[in-house]
C-alpha cells in the first residue's frame, strides 16, 4: 500500500545541502515502498539492487547508480547483499538532463565524492570545503551517463505474472505460448497488454530484460560466450549483434570501455 505522507528523516536539514545514509543489507532483503522529499542519489559499494517504481524496474548494477527525484514512490529488493551508500540532495540543486528516474554510470571521481560525503556525513552551506565538495559532487552528477537498464512493468496482473516468471528466469527459452499456458491466460491477451501498459511487444520486452541481465553480467567479468547463453542466446553472435545495437559496441568493447573508467575497480 502506499504512504500519503513523503517520509522527511533523511531529507537535508536547516542549513544542510546533501545528507546521506549508510547502509548494510543481506541478501533477499526488501524495502518497502516509499518516498523523500529530497532527490536522491542511490550506489551500492557492494552488490546489485533491483528498484521498482510504479509500473518500472531498474536493475542496478555495482559501478552504476540511481537517480530517484523527491517525491518519488519506490521500492527495492537486494537479490544479494548489498553495501548501499545514499545522498540526499535539496531538489532542484541537481539539474540532471533526465526529470525522471535514471540509472547513471558512477567515474572512479564520483565513486570517490560520494563515498567522502558519505564519510562526512552531510555537506552544509556554511563551510567552504563542504560547498566545494558538494559543487565537485553536483558537476559528476550533471555529466553522469545515463545507462539503457529500465524494463517497463505491466500493470494487469495476469501479465505481471507472465513478466515476472521473465525477470525471475532470463535464460529461459519458452516460447510465449508457453508461458502463457502456464500463466492461464491467452497469447493475443498477453500481446494486447504488453503493447498497452509497456509500449512494446513481448519479444522485444524480454530482449530488454535480458540485455539489462547481461550487463549486470559484465560488470562481473563474465565472458561474452557465458553471457549469451545465461541470458538465452544459443548462438554468442546473437547476443553480440543485438547488444551492439542497443549500447552502440560489441559487449567486449563496453566493458573495456568501462574498465578503462574504472582502472582500479
Amino acid at each position: 500500500m502506499r504512504h500519503n505522507k513523503i517520509l522527511r528523516e533523511f531529507d537535508p536539514k536547516r542549513g544542510v545541502s546533501v545528507a546521506t545514509l549508510a547502509y548494510e543489507y543481506s541478501a533477499g532483503f526488501h524495502v518497502p515502498e516509499h518516498a523523500h522529499g529530497a532527490d536522491q542519489l542511490i550506489y551500492a559499494v557492494r552488490g546489485v539492487m533491483e528498484v521498482f517504481s510504479g509500473q518500472s524496474m531498474w536493475l542496478v548494477p555495482p559501478r552504476f547508480a540511481l537517480w530517484v527525484p523527491a517525491k518519488t514512490y519506490h521500492h527495492i529488493h537486494m537479490p544479494g547483499a548489498v553495501s548501499m551508500r545514499t545522498l540526499y540532495f535539496r531538489p532542484g540543486l541537481v539539474r540532471m538532463r533526465s526529470s525522471g528516474t535514471t540509472v547513471l554510470h558512477v567515474t572512479p571521481l564520483l565513486r570517490e565524492l560520494t563515498l567522502e560525503t558519505v564519510r562526512i556525513g552531510e555537506l552544509r552551506m556554511k563551510q567552504h570545503h563542504e560547498r566545494a565538495l558538494r559543487d565537485l559532487v553536483i558537476l559528476h552528477l550533471e555529466v553522469a551517463s545515463p545507462v539503457p537498464t529500465f524494463v517497463a512493468l505491466p500493470g494487469d496482473e495476469r501479465a505481471l505474472h507472465v513478466a515476472q516468471a521473465v525477470l525471475s528466469a532470463p535464460e529461459q527459452t519458452k516460447s510465449l505460448a508457453a508461458i502463457c499456458s502456464d500463466a492461464g491466460v491467452s497469447v493475443r491477451t498477453i500481446q494486447r497488454v504488453f503493447r498497452k501498459d509497456t509500449g512494446t511487444s513481448f519479444e522485444l520486452w524480454r530482449r530488454q530484460v535480458r540485455l539489462t541481465k547481461a550487463v549486470e553480467l559484465l560488470v562481473q567479468g563474465r565472458s561474452v560466450k557465458e553471457i549469451a547463453f545465461c541470458i538465452g542466446y544459443r548462438q554468442p553472435s546473437a547476443f553480440v549483434e543485438i547488444f551492439r545495437r542497443t549500447f552502440g559496441m560489441p559487449p567486449k568493447a563496453w566493458a573495456a570501455r568501462l574498465e578503462k573508467l574504472n582502472p582500479e575497480s
